[in-house]
């Protein structure tokens, strides 16, 4: 077995220290995960929950001989945590109409997006939309207590359903959907991953056309095919296909993969083999998702106005970020109440342009970015460099998602910031964390590959192929606000700053944890042939509770039909989202000031 490459962290302080955990009623989605995060935040179980179970074996919520008696359940899971200043509840559901893991992606378009690389809807092998119920219910939890904190009791109880927590993944695509114009790039089948001659698949990553241009020269690419190849390509993070020329495929699998990565290196592309999950688990280092590193003892945390509706009203963040991960951790935290300002380049974000556009503004821009304010700054600048020191020293949070060693560079890391600013939480959310020495460009689709996400999401009669729908930077984002809670908490209760770390490294090992652990034993990681792979109808599709094969043919009957004669046996179905717009005319999904789609906030708090 590999060595591990960084050691596990080392425990220090939590914000939940001195707070005890207990889980009742029935299971939940992302419950587990609740507890895990729970316990790494310092709170402890109650009696009763010292022995829990690994994640399941089956990789669904029920095991699969409990799926034909199944029925949806009101009221999932509740975890209650209690200490000295009270208990609050975070009680997490399925949702309206929802049953499990695979009819929650087929009700909010996760299979419909997941599915576009391969031409129809396809559900993911991994639990995502119960991993995002049980990272908001965290969020949840952590916001009721950084309320209380502060001496506002309100906030007791906070719900989350996995109906809720889908349709915020797939947000920006729901935003695109519903906008006044068509999308920048087709909405076709396919995509990376490449194939080398020898066999080995591969994932290709820049941000620049000059690149892409050099790296398929330098393999014997037909110059129209990589011309008409790159605008899909740069498109892929926004439609979750890539429809590229057969040529460039054709060109990857004539070429070795020796001479594929002498190509990337010459032209500043880079390339990524697409790693096992057994590969993962060998290497895992055992770290958190995030780290939480306390800074020296500050002056008092400044007090702040109570009163507000939501539990961070009051509270002032600061985001420099770009495209989702970093937008959308600070998106969440302003649903929660924060004051999100947006440090934005002179002339503003180049992607508030970025198409389709509702009223004049990029409809997936809004769906991270509505409601923030905006301040323009020149951060190459000393002035503006001055600027944003001077902004972040009246903020509770600085966070920004730059490029490794830039804040530095720029006199903007977290030393130079809590220098005016000894209480800021200062947030990083990054690719690798600096926990794989050598890692590629750290994008999405390149964790995936890197980390085992390809071949996690597939069952075993499809090859690993990392999803072209944004899994990490969107999970990324969810992680980097539970961060952010957990030090603006911890801050709250020692009265030090604290510097958060998250990254999509660790996005992709919470994913991917019950195939990554039995990998570890042994155990084929992959789920079994067809795994929540929706059934054909004759005028669309469904999907079966559990994800499971061996129910009756239902291509002659129309999806009403189909679902109704699988009900009737005891199993639980629901009509596939398959065109998001009929999410849209579904009437769960709102519209902002600028007319577009804007999915509901995914707690409840009580």
């Amino acid at each position: 077995m590999a060595t591990p490459a960084t050691p596990a962290a080392v425990r220090t302080a939590g914000p939940l220290d001195g707070l005890r955990w207990e889980r009742s009623g029935p299971r939940g989605p992302g419950d587990d995960l609740v507890a895990r995060h729970l316990d790494l935040l310092g709170a402890v179980p109650g009696r009763g929950e010292t022995e829990r179970p690994a994640p399941a074996a089956t990789g669904t919520s029920w095991h699969p001989e409990d799926v034909t008696a199944a029925a949806p359940r009101e009221e999932g899971a509740r975890l209650t945590l209690g200490g000295p200043e009270g208990e609050v509840t975070a009680v997490t559901s399925w949702g309206e109409g929802v049953v499990d893991e695979a009819t929650a992606q087929a009700a909010t378009g996760i299979m419909a997006v997941h599915g576009r690389r391969d031409g129809g809807p396809r559900g993911l092998a991994v639990d995502y939309a119960a991993t995002a119920t049980g990272v908001l219910a965290v969020q949840g939890l952590l916001a009721a207590l950084l309320a209380r904190a502060r001496g506002d009791g309100r906030f007791t109880r906070v719900g989350v359903d996995a109906r809720s927590a889908g349709l915020l993944t797939v947000s920006q695509y729901l935003a695109a959907a519903g906008a006044e114009e068509p999308e920048a790039a087709e909405l076709a089948p396919g995509g990376p991953p490449f194939t080398s001659a020898e066999g080995t698949l591969f994932e290709l990553e820049t941000l620049d056309p000059g690149a892409w241009a050099l790296f398929w020269r330098a393999v014997g690419a037909d110059e129209e095919a990589i011309r008409r190849g790159w605008r899909p390509f740069q498109f892929r993070y926004a439609t979750a296909c890539a429809p590229l020329p057969d040529a460039l495929h054709a060109a990857a699998r004539a070429t070795p993969w020796r001479r594929l990565r002498e190509a990337a290196d010459v032209s500043g592309a880079e390339v990524c083999a697409l790693a096992s999950t057994a590969g993962r688990a060998a290497e895992y280092d055992g770290a958190p998702p995030w780290t939480l590193t306390p800074g020296p003892p500050a002056d008092p945390v400044r007090a702040e106005a109570l009163g507000g509706a939501l539990p961070l009203a009051g509270f002032t963040v600061l985001e420099a970020g770009r495209r989702i991960q970093a937008p959308l951790a600070t998106h969440l935290l302003g649903l929660l109440g924060a004051r999100v300002v947006r440090i934005e380049p002179p002339g503003g974000d180049p992607l508030r342009g970025m198409p389709p556009a509702c009223s004049g503004v990029s409809a997936r821009w809004l769906a991270l970015n509505r409601g923030k304010e905006a301040v323009e700054v020149d951060i190459k600048s000393p002035a503006g460099q001055r600027r944003l020191r001077e902004l972040a020293a009246t903020a509770d949070v600085f966070l920004h998602n730059w490029a490794p060693g830039r804040a530095a560079r720029l006199g903007l890391d977290h030393e130079h910031l809590s220098a005016a600013n000894p209480g800021l939480v200062y947030a990083y959310t990054s690719g690798w964390a600096d926990r794989l020495p050598g890692a590629p460009m750290g994008t999405d689709f390149m964790v995936q590959a890197r980390t085992g996400v390809g071949e996690a999401v597939r069952p075993a009669d499809e090859p690993p192929a990392p999803s072209l729908m944004t899994l990490l930077d969107v999970l990324g984002g969810l992680l980097g606000a539970e961060a952010v809670l957990a030090g603006l908490l911890l801050r709250e209760r020692t009265g030090s700053g604290v510097r958060v770390d998250s990254s999509l490294l660790g996005a992709a090992d919470v994913l991917t944890e019950a195939a990554r652990e039995r990998a570890a034993r042994g155990l084929d990681p992959r789920r079994p042939a067809g795994f929540r792979r929706p059934l054909r109808t004759a005028d669309g599709w469904l999907a079966p509770a559990g994800g499971h094969g061996g129910l009756p043919d239902v291509r002659g009957l129309s999806t009403a039909r189909a679902v109704e004669r699988l009900r009737a046996e005891r199993v639980p179905a629901v009509p596939v989202v398959a065109d998001l717009s009929g999410l849209l005319a579904a009437g769960a999904i709102g519209r902002d000031a600028h007319g577009a789609p804007a999915v509901p906030t995914p707690w409840s708090f009580a």
